[in-house]
């Protein structure tokens, strides 16, 4: 099977080329002007913006947490992926404490393999440590999982400083690479029994027992403990200036560390939170919480001047009803935002059509720099001969709305509901095949399961 992507605009990292593209079976066999093949299908993309398939490297399908289970699966949640343009997640894979990697990897795999419409792949999420998950981690590297994901917060989650040193040592040995949520869990239980005992239970409170320099303060923490060990360190969901000051900081002192943040970080504030409706402001709890218009003006500069490596979705989604639990207890409110299926073009609209990024920055955070920094390029994040044929076409003339009622998301709300944006996208290819059309999904649950190499960002 042969499709000719005729007369658009390819984007890389390194900038925008009119060129044609020529997917050949599973991946791109030629990119170049005035291709022609033979027996190809052709598809006018003149007008059209051709992105790399995007890579969504937090996402939280099918994951019991707060008493309840996500909203969305791995059906669900990688239909509304492919929807918004990714076409590989990587969620986490999360072993009970006690549990081997492995146990927690089997279940994952349970969860996703033949239930998934795009590609995919897991982080390990380390939550304890000993002897036997040290020569794990090993085992997981070696097998295609070089990345892991650890805790500052959350009794169920966290390990003590004295593991994470340890942890930190192991993967630096292996080759693996961490992402850590970085919040100071002891100073938000104290500020949270603060409110408790003011019988301030509402959702207001949220953002207050979570200030920004207690996620400045984690960040630190983390940034001082791998300075240590010497190894470098992902820091997921960062929100806020004072954060990312504490990142200049390490670098500064020569340190690598990479940053993700969040649409919702860049496009959403903090006063949704004083929302008298309880169901209003109960959907945009998440943790970090959302920040104000000046932490959104930090982040963005960074994203242009490229201090921020990836713009991934933390999705993590929970219907009204679910939300509903905490109703006289905010910190009952299942915590995360919806996100898998806007991602693309919220970062269009709001960035590269406003002049704060160009279409490279965002081939960058969505697509090139995930798919290095978590070991899958380039095999993916590239439109280049050999690469899978991974294709978003992106048409900036096809203004749209975000409604929940249009979404796939299997939620009942949609954190940015009215939201005009500018364009849309067109068309999905996965591996070749077209798996999105007009914002129709085409594809079946024929995502596979990604091995990955090392980092090489």
């Amino acid at each position: 099977m042969k499709t000719l992507l005729k007369g658009g605009r390819v984007v890389s990292g390194s900038g925008v080329i009119a060129a044609d593209v020529l997917l050949e079976g599973e991946t791109i066999a030629a990119v170049g002007p005035n291709l022609a093949a033979d027996g190809a299908e052709t598809v006018d993309c003149t007008d059209k913006l051709l992105f790399p398939g995007f890579i969504d490297a937090h996402t939280h399908f099918d994951l019991e947490v707060a008493g309840t289970i996500t909203a969305d699966d791995f059906t669900t949640g990688s239909r509304a992926a492919l929807r918004g343009g990714t076409t590989t997640v990587i969620d986490f894979a999360a072993p009970d404490k006690g549990e081997a990697l492995h146990t927690g990897l089997q279940r994952w795999h349970r969860k996703a393999d033949g239930k998934t419409a795009c590609d995919y792949a897991f982080h390990m999420t380390i939550d304890d440590w000993n002897e036997g998950i040290s020569a794990e981690i090993k085992e997981m590297v070696d097998g295609g999982i070089p990345s892991f994901k650890m805790y500052m917060t959350y009794p169920a989650m966290m390990i003590g400083e004295k593991d994470m040193y340890f942890a930190l040592k192991r993967l630096k040995d292996v080759g693996g690479i961490v992402g850590v949520h970085c919040e100071n869990s002891g100073i938000i239980d104290a500020l949270i029994a603060e409110k408790k005992s003011a019988g301030e239970m509402g959702p207001s409170s949220h953002p207050r027992t979570r200030p920004n320099g207690l996620e400045a303060e984690a960040v630190s923490h983390l940034l001082r403990l791998a300075e240590q060990v010497d190894t470098p360190v992902i820091i997921v969901h960062l929100s806020t200036k004072e954060a990312l000051e504490e990142v200049r900081a390490a670098r500064n002192r020569g340190q690598t560390v990479y940053v993700e943040t969040c649409p919702q970080y860049l496009l959403l504030e903090d006063s949704v939170y004083d929302d008298p409706d309880f169901t209003q402001a109960a959907k945009y709890i998440c943790a970090p919480p959302l920040r104000s218009v000046a932490d959104q003006e930090a982040l963005w500069l960074a994203l242009g001047d490229g201090e921020i490596q990836t713009v991934c979705t933390d999705h993590c989604s929970f219907t009204t009803a679910q939300k509903r639990v905490g109703q006289y207890d905010f910190t009952k409110i299942p915590g995360g935002l919806p996100g898998v299926e806007t991602r693309g073009v919220l970062l269009y609209s709001a960035g590269v059509a406003t002049g704060r990024i160009t279409e490279a920055d965002m081939c960058r955070v969505l697509s090139e720099n995930v798919a290095k920094l978590y070991g899958c390029w380039p095999r993916k994040g590239v439109i280049a001969p050999g690469s899978d044929a991974d294709i978003v076409v992106y048409d900036p003339h096809a203004d749209s709305v975000i409604t929940a009622a249009g979404q796939l998301q299997n939620v009942d709300y949609n954190p940015y509901e009215g939201f005009e944006t500018r364009g849309s996208i067109a068309q999905v290819y996965l591996r070749g095949s077209l798996a999105v059309d007009r914002g129709t999904v085409l594809a079946g649950n024929n995502g596979r399961f990604l091995p990955r190499g090392r980092s090489c960002l």
